[in-house]
């Protein structure tokens, strides 16, 4: 992996997006993976601004999620990391380790808000270990976050919970991850407000046409 070039983005708002999905079994063929393929969905119905997107299917081995996550992010330069699968209590389930090893700073809120999302539905939400982390080198830095592994889970995590009437009943955590990518260096992103709606305080937005605003 080493040597790679960093992505070129082909317009500065580009968002460099790394997809890791992680299964001894999908990896070695057994199965089809889902994850992988329902990420790259959710974020093109999602996201109004452009995106570039990278991918990775690998076995639950700890060295080799913390070395593909650092290629994604230290090689490669993507803004914004997303795992899915291995974050259960199992020996196998390693990728929280994995992300930690990989952090600078961790960002407790995120696995505390997926895990709040999926109590609605499973008490056994409470064994899931999603983690949120960012990785920051000399000159870049990166939001990695771990989500479940199923694909109806990921949808219900990054774009919450909505009742018949459209009212949102419990925020995903999509809704913080372009103002956090603001805040660490990365791109200024839009989502489609109909699926997930991204929240920035008002000293945070751009109008259409108007440069990025610095600072926080």
């Amino acid at each position: 992996m080493a040597g790679q070039k960093r992505l070129s983005r082909s317009h500065p708002d580009e968002l460099l997006v790394g997809l890791v999905s992680i299964s001894d079994r999908a990896s070695s063929g057994v199965y089809r993976d889902e994850g992988l393929p329902a990420l790259e969905q959710w974020l093109n119905d999602a996201l109004a601004s452009p995106v570039r997107i990278e991918q990775r299917l690998i076995p639950d081995e700890a060295e080799r999620i913390s070395a593909t996550l650092i290629e994604l992010v230290d090689e490669l330069g993507c803004d914004l990391v997303l795992t899915t699968g291995g974050t259960g209590p199992s020996r196998r389930d390693v990728t929280p380790e994995a992300t930690l090893t990989v952090a600078t700073r961790e960002m407790p809120g995120f696995g505390e808000q997926m895990r709040q999302i999926s109590l609605k539905f499973v008490p056994t939400a409470i064994l899931s270990r999603q983690v949120g982390v960012i990785r920051e080198t000399a000159d870049h830095a990166a939001l990695i976050l771990n989500l479940p592994g199923q694909p109806k889970a990921i949808r219900e995590t990054l774009e919450g919970l909505k009742g018949d009437d459209g009212q949102v009943l419990a925020s995903g955590i999509f809704a913080a991850v372009p103002y956090c990518i603001d805040l660490i260096g990365g791109p200024y992103v839009e989502t489609h407000a109909h699926i997930v709606k991204a929240f920035r305080p008002k000293s945070a937005l751009r109008s259409t046409g108007q440069a990025p605003q610095s600072g926080g």
